[in-house]
């Protein structure tokens, strides 16, 4: 694969919080191919939130290379910064800003594209603020710009979670667990909202997710880990019966863990 069809990659990357003998992600190499929609699975604690971190570069590996489209993350602000305007990051508690509406949660996203004496008032212009409520419409959520974020129900604030990345302009979109704490109908609506995100404008997705079905339905590949090893990585469609079992200790006598999860 040519280097400009590379959204992230990961070359032998080592990260823990401890120490090297308490590592999170062993070893982990993978490729994910511009515009894929990539979903991660595996049980808690192997290493899902970690991985997604070390790509916009809210955790920084111990060892290893890790590579996002076409920069090599470090430790220089610069970097880090390019980096993350390159990639959206939806998370599982939402992380809006209860006190502000809507729009205002979704101009946030827009903060580091703008000059610093706007973004350090938050002044934005009329252009910004029509495209923010033109990314509220196109996840649903015309008419609700100027209701407080407090106000809005577990998938409102999702959509409106994504409207922000959105307004990042991103290349990437992360998405840690964007469904936990959603019912079943809203899950489906959000991951359906994702997709369509993804086959529309071409943006790479990657989503941590626990529920099998959910990724067996919208994910195009599998990377699953365990004991923070790349165990798993293959399209969606060729996930077998035997790599579900490895992924979630069917058969190491962890089996009712294994069962919750996948509830």
């Amino acid at each position: 694969m040519m280097e400009h069809e590379i959204a992230v990659s990961f070359q032998n990357v080592h990260q823990t919080y401890r120490g090297p003998e308490d590592a999170v992600l062993k070893g982990v190499n993978m490729v994910v191919p511009k515009s894929d929609f990539c979903i991660i699975l595996g049980r808690s604690g192997m290493g899902k939130s970690t991985l997604l971190r070390c790509i916009n570069g809210l955790v920084q590996p111990y060892e290893g290379t890790v590579t996002v489209s076409g920069q090599q993350l470090k430790k220089e602000k610069p970097v880090l910064r390019g980096i993350r305007r390159r990639t959206g990051m939806i998370f599982q508690s939402y992380n809006l800003v209860n006190r502000l509406t809507a729009l205002q949660n979704v101009l946030c996203g827009m903060l580091p594209e703008i000059p610093f004496h706007r973004a350090m008032f938050g002044v934005f212009t009329n252009e910004e603020k029509e495209r923010g409520l033109r990314l509220l419409k196109e996840v649903g959520l015309e008419g609700f710009a100027d209701q407080r974020a407090d106000q809005l129900s577990g998938g409102q604030k999702q959509r409106v979670g994504i409207a922000r990345a959105l307004a990042q302009n991103p290349e990437i979109i992360l998405a840690d667990e964007p469904v936990a704490s959603l019912d079943p109908v809203t899950s489906e609506e959000i991951l359906t909202l994702l997709k369509k995100i993804n086959q529309k404008n071409g943006i790479t997705v990657i989503i941590s997710l626990h529920q099998l079905e959910f990724a067996k339905t919208y994910g195009e590949r599998i990377i699953a880990l365990l004991n923070g090893k790349l165990e798993i990585d293959k399209p969606a469609n060729l996930l077998t019966e035997e790599d579900i079992g490895r992924i979630y200790g069917f058969n190491d006598g962890k089996g009712g863990e294994a069962d919750e999860t996948l509830q």
